[in-house]
């Protein structure tokens, strides 16, 4: 701990000298999580490699994340309570009790995570996915949404209440990557980006 307080402490010293020196403030940002674990929580869809290819790129940078998720084998999650607790005949009870033993564990990863991805599939509807998204809202939770453009109006409140709105899982890396170390991507996600300073000048001519 002492160590990344100095790390912190050196890279902030040229940052106050002026000029400001970019690349002295990125250290900063970089240092000035210290030994912090983010905890990120996956929810959405579990058809696809979604989940796999956020794991993945965030291995591959590797960043001080602990992922984390509901049960993702669907007929575990169906199934849990009647195995566990006995079975029901009638299919509202046998789902009434599987869905509050999986409620132990949503509720409890949900409350102790730092950042919620929430995944929409154009094949299937997700309506846990957007349960959990308002669970995460009313905590107030940081949310990343990750769904094609061709959901965004559909989920234009989910979306609302996202600190994000990513359409492919490589974005939620790169979000991830930038508020945990302060780096952005070599290359911008727009083809052709120029930043909005070169195009229409610094500050605020016209407010």
């Amino acid at each position: 701990m002492r160590r990344c307080l100095l790390a912190a402490r050196a890279a902030l010293s040229p940052a106050l000298s002026p000029p400001c020196s970019s690349h002295a403030l990125r250290a900063f940002a970089a240092a000035s999580t210290g030994d912090r674990v983010w905890r990120v929580y996956l929810s959405g869809e579990i058809h696809s490699d979604w989940r796999e290819r956020i794991a993945d790129g965030l291995h591959k940078r590797n960043l001080p994340v602990s992922i984390v998720s509901p049960i993702c084998v669907h007929e575990d999650s169906d199934d849990c309570a009647a195995i566990i607790l006995g079975d029901e005949d009638k299919r509202m009870n046998y789902d009434g009790k599987g869905a509050r033993m999986n409620a132990i564990r949503t509720r409890t990863l949900l409350e102790d995570a730092d950042v919620v991805v929430v995944r929409f599939g154009e094949k299937y509807r997700q309506w846990n996915a957007a349960f959990d998204a308002g669970m995460a809202a009313a905590m107030g939770k940081s949310i990343i949404t990750l769904h094609p453009p061709s959901l965004g109006h559909m989920l234009k409140e989910v979306n609302a209440a996202a600190m994000a709105v990513c359409e492919e899982p490589e974005q939620v890396v790169n979000t991830l990557d930038y508020c945990i170390t302060g780096r952005l991507p070599d290359k911008p996600w727009t083809e052709g980006f120029v930043p909005i300073a070169d195009r229409l000048g610094k500050g605020n001519p016209n407010p």
